[in-house]
């Protein structure tokens, strides 16, 4: 017979997994460095010049570290005589994740440019 409670181990109870703590929702301090977002913006036309849909691309910053994927949310539609299509980007960096959301539009010569990105907002 023990004395003493603490002295009892058993393995049936496993330690709590530690999360990682989330990037700040605010949208200033959610949005990451535009340096760091220049390799998720070609992995944004990669993606939508693939033409499918949940066709996911990565990117990666190999000078910081940063990295996530690209995917196109819905079918192109037509803005202001433009076709553009909206995605949602991964962002990781140092153990914490944010997700953003986006829009790109076909561009003169045929190629896909972002003309906005922002924190994703769940709804």
């Amino acid at each position: 017979m023990r004395g003493r409670d603490d002295d009892v181990t058993t393995g049936s109870i496993r330690p709590a997994a530690v999360r990682p703590k989330p990037l700040p929702q605010s949208p200033a301090a959610a949005m990451p460095p535009d340096r760091e977002l220049a390799a998720a913006r070609a992995a944004v036309s990669e993606a939508l010049a693939k033409g499918g849909r949940d066709t996911s691309v990565p990117w990666e910053d190999p000078a910081t570290g940063a990295r996530g994927t690209v995917t196109p949310l819905s079918n192109a539609y037509s803005q202001d005589g433009t076709t553009c299509r909206d995605f949602l980007a991964s962002y990781v960096r140092n153990g914490s994740e944010a997700w953003l959301q986006g829009e790109a539009c076909r561009g003169h010569q045929g190629r896909w440019e972002v003309r906005q990105m922002r924190p994703w907002r769940r709804t």
